[in-house]
């Protein structure tokens, strides 16, 4: 069988990287997939400074690291969403959108996802004024109150995280006290600009376009206090996580609360079914119990996957593993590092057909910037060419891109680095010829939008679930010239963020009238567009 695994791990976040990196060392043939984007959770968190040997490094940056490893040794990795699984025969299948996957074993490890409490309001505000993520969106409280619901280790290193913007911060906590380690609490507890309350829940949340009102009541005394303020102000919550454990509800066990139970060994009550990291019961969810529970899960599937390879006679063949390979760039360029340097030269060597970038500034300081940046960007290719016009206007400056002269549906607005500077390149990418591979399916629901539409995508380039949306909507635009995307760095561009009352990013408007807010694959994307009435 061609396309058979020793073992598929659903789920990319630190508990699947490192048990691919286990299997793949191992010389076992191991696929990762994924639903939107590797690395997990751990990726929103600017910086990780427990993780045994690192002193400090962004979440992001360590997972990076940990596919990378990965797939140095031969781990295949896979944008799919899993749909359903099959485990009761030798040869397991792994349903998808993008086709059926075979292996001899499984691990689940899909992680948690951001807990709603269920206040009243709390729907109804998120984006704008609630919101969970404090490097994402906490830009957008500078000078305002700030709130925080929770109690854990989240809900305190992120208050002390979010003095930097608001002008003060009140933490809620539920129960007595933290239920975190005493070292994290204490820096809330001591910081200048935090007050903590106690006993303390939040009963409603209240507004007009944008979160003014809230009431919090003190869950032993029952006294309820209210605070307001036209210019608003914001809630985050940090309030825990929930099991992404629908998958496999009625194929594994699980506990009441959703976790799926397993034994010491990392195996569910399947045989061939293991789970690890935060999907699974445990005291403790933190990086390194995730690397750990994928560390023993995948020990034990590789004598899973040996046992089945000696009864089924089967030997599925892994990637040749090789070593990474370090590339020395000369310092050709002032704004691209050689990493960066690395991925754009993989990216131009794939363009099928070259492109115009046309900039159009004004004298402001960012005008300059995104000059500078545009003019570093075709140094580097011959398959990108520059033109500037000098106007003025309220959407200046952008760049617009053109193929054959002919004007592609694609704008950013401001300068597209952080984490939107891989997303404009995969835009580039996919505009200039047939870029990223899809599944079918949506190839051809994007083929059959046949009205105007328009995704207006505001960003941060601070936020790491923004470049998901901007990529999947570029794609979409690239293969139908009827949709046209316009991307604005939101810090730039004020009145636009004042208009919509956006204090959340990714916010996404369709025609000037839908608001969506978080990040949005491919396929999420185009079941919006297709329910538009």
């Amino acid at each position: 069988m061609q396309d058979l695994y020793d073992v598929i791990i659903i789920g990319g976040g630190p508990a699947g990287l490192t048990a691919a990196i286990y299997l793949a060392r191992a010389k076992y043939r191991v696929l990762v997939t994924e639903k939107k984007e590797f690395g997990g959770q751990i990726t929103i968190t600017s910086e990780v400074v427990n993780y045994p040997g690192i002193m400090k490094i962004s979440g992001k940056e360590l997972t990076d690291n940990m596919r990378a490893q990965a797939q140095n040794f031969g781990a295949e990795f896979k944008i799919a969403n899993v749909l359903s699984l099959e485990v009761n025969e030798k040869i397991k299948t792994v349903k998808t959108d993008k086709g059926d996957l075979k292996a001899f074993g499984i691990l689940i490890a899909t992680g948690a996802h951001p807990r709603m409490i269920g206040f009243d309001g709390e729907e109804r505000f998120k984006g704008h004024g609630v919101a969970y993520c404090a490097t994402c969106d906490g830009e957008f409280f500078t000078g305002k109150e700030i709130f925080v619901v929770g109690g854990g280790y989240a809900a305190a290193e992120e208050s002390v995280f979010l003095t930097k913007y608001g002008k003060h911060v009140t933490i809620l906590v539920r129960e007595d006290d933290f239920t975190c380690a005493k070292s994290v609490a204490d820096k809330a507890k001591n910081n200048d600009k935090i007050t903590v309350l106690t006993n303390t829940e939040v009963v409603k949340g209240d507004g007009t376009d944008t979160l003014n009102y809230i009431k919090y009541r003190n869950n032993k005394t029952s006294e309820e206090t209210e605070y307001k303020d036209d210019n608003g102000f914001g809630v985050f919550v940090f309030a825990g996580y929930e099991p992404a454990s629908d998958l496999v509800k009625g194929i594994v066990d699980v506990d009441e609360y959703g976790y799926i139970i397993t034994d010491g060994n990392k195996k569910t009550n399947v045989d061939g079914v293991y789970a690890a990291g935060d999907i699974t019961e445990k005291n403790l969810r933190q990086v390194v119990t995730a690397t750990g529970d994928g560390a023993l899960a995948a020990t034990e599937l590789e004598r899973y996957a040996k046992m089945m390879q000696e009864e089924t006679g089967m030997h599925p063949e892994p990637l040749v593993s090789k070593a990474p390979v370090k590339e020395t760039i000369p310092a050709t360029s002032t704004l691209f590092t050689a990493d960066m340097i690395n991925q754009l030269n993989t990216v131009f060597e794939r363009m099928e057909h070259s492109l115009v970038l046309k900039v159009h500034v004004d004298d402001s300081k960012t005008s300059l910037e995104l000059k500078e940046y545009m003019e570093e960007l075709i140094k580097l290719t011959d398959k990108l060419s520059l033109e500037v016009i000098e106007e003025s206007g309220k959407d200046i400056p952008y760049v617009s891109v053109f193929r054959d002269d002919k004007e592609c549906g694609m704008k950013f607005h401001g300068v597209p680095g952080g984490h939107e500077f891989t997303s404009f390149v995969l835009g580039l990418y996919n505009m200039a010829g047939s870029g990223q591979k899809i599944s079918d399916d949506d190839a051809e629901r994007i083929k059959k939008i046949n009205k105007k539409i328009h995704l207006l995508i505001m960003v941060s380039l601070s936020c790491t679930m923004c470049p998901e949306l901007v990529t999947a909507a570029l794609k979409i635009s690239s293969l139908n010239d009827n949709v046209m995307v316009d991307i604005y760095e939101l810090s730039k561009f004020e009145t636009l963020k004042n208009k919509y009352n956006v204090m959340s990013v990714p916010c996404m408007i369709i025609n000037d009238g839908k608001t969506v807010f978080g990040k949005k694959n491919i396929s999420e994307l185009l079941d919006i567009i297709n329910n538009l009435e």
